[in-house]
């Protein structure tokens, strides 16, 4: 079983997940950096579903290996009497409950919040849903892109030939992370009133707060930000440009003194300061195009290596465009130490990231990915039952 290090600071907490694909996994993938015991419930054979999106990290799915690290693997066929018996013995010791089922799922198998509440009045539930357990959307399925469609970030990706959908699974990223701090904040609630709060969140509702800059500008403006690539859609000069060696590299002026600076220094324009069309940021976001012009003609005087030496001395940020492959080479992770190996099933090794958040007199959790069901017989013996029943459940297809 997963050794759980005390020094971690939610040691001691149990969380049960009835969990699959990204964002409940996500949630708990950061409840079990922070130190719980994370049990994640699998069905019978194939596991979660997110375990067979792909195959290329030494046979086991990207997306599976990145979400479950530090758990336990429990197999369990919650649609039969006796799986549901061993969910519920579980929960009678848990103090947190995450599920993201198809809509619907959870009530009737006696798991929503209210059913719970009257079993398990300690027991913190928390629902990953895609619209809401309530409203019109109740009973529709919701997957990552289906709600980037929806909250109209589509429209806002890409550029003038086209939208485009966000390179990684943002709506999922932002209901784990609300599920997360909602659980921590609930966790913190009964530590101190001893009152007990289920969580709620949508994946639809996670990202409609991350779009609220470009819903008030539309609402208030009238037009939403146009979709112009790696330019910035309220502030210019702000993207990428080309150098005279082919490369791009991207740069951003967030004020008047670095607009002056990128004038006088980089530019080599000092009157472009005071140029009625460019004197406010509204300006130079009205007359983008001119002025992307004249810092498309000073980029194809440098090479990518002279633009950022003299960016950097005006004091103006920029970066080079990066690959994934450039990413996993970058220095700022290499001589900051933050990659680390992790088991995964199959005996072979895969390089992670360290959790983001350093908390000063803690070593990260790094556990190992588990197997499908690697840990049931363990838990199952925890619960008090012996090889003979364990082997019964096994022989009823119930674990």
């Amino acid at each position: 079983m997963t050794e759980r290090p005390a020094d971690l600071p939610l040691s001691g907490i149990t969380v049960v997940s009835v969990e699959q694909a990204v964002a409940a996994p996500f949630a708990t993938r950061q409840l079990a950096d922070l130190g719980a015991r994370v049990i994640k419930v699998e069905r019978p054979g194939g596991g979660d579903f997110a375990r067979r999106y792909d195959t290329t990290v030494h046979g086991e799915s990207s997306y599976f290996v990145w979400l479950n690290r530090s758990k336990e693997s429990l197999t369990l066929d919650l649609k039969s009497r006796r799986g549901r018996h061993i969910l519920e013995r579980l929960l009678a010791g848990a103090d947190v409950f995450v599920q993201n089922l198809a809509p619907g799922a959870a009530a009737r198998m006696g798991l929503g919040a209210d059913a719970l509440r009257e079993r398990f009045p300690s027991l913190m539930p928390c629902s990953v849903t895609g619209y809401g357990s309530s409203g019109p959307w109740a009973g529709r399925k919701a997957y990552d892109l289906l709600v980037q469609c929806q909250t109209g970030l589509v429209s806002l990706t890409g550029d003038e030939h086209g939208c485009a959908r966000t390179g990684i699974s943002v709506a999922d990223i932002a209901a784990g992370m609300y599920a997360c701090s909602g659980v921590l904040t609930a966790l913190f609630v009964r530590a101190t009133t001893g009152v007990v709060r289920a969580v709620e969140l949508s994946l639809f509702e996670a990202l409609a707060e991350w779009m609220s800059q470009p819903a008030h500008y539309t609402r208030y403006g009238g037009t939403q930000p146009p979709r112009i690539g790696t330019r910035h859609a309220t502030i210019a000069p702000y993207g990428a440009f080309t150098a005279a060696d082919g490369k791009d590299v991207l740069f951003s002026v967030q004020n008047e003194r670095e607009w002056a600076a990128l004038c006088e220094r980089f530019l080599r324009r000092p009157g472009l300061v005071d140029d009625p069309r460019f004197a406010t940021g509204e300006d130079r976001v009205a007359h983008r195009r001119e002025l992307d012009a004249i810092v498309a003609a000073r980029f194809g005087e440098l090479d990518s290596g002279e633009v950022v030496k003299l960016l950097d001395e005006a004091g103006i940020a920029n970066a080079g465009i990066n690959d994934v492959a450039d990413f996993l080479a970058h220095p700022v992770l290499r001589e900051r130490n933050r990659w680390r190996d992790v088991p995964i099933p199959g005996g072979s090794v895969v390089s992670s990231l360290l959790p983001p958040v350093d908390l000063a007199g803690t070593t990260a959790r790094m556990d190992p990915v588990p197997a499908v069901g690697e840990h049931t017989d363990d838990i199952l013996a925890e619960l008090g039952y012996d090889a003979a029943g364990i082997a019964g459940l096994r022989a009823d297809h119930v674990v």
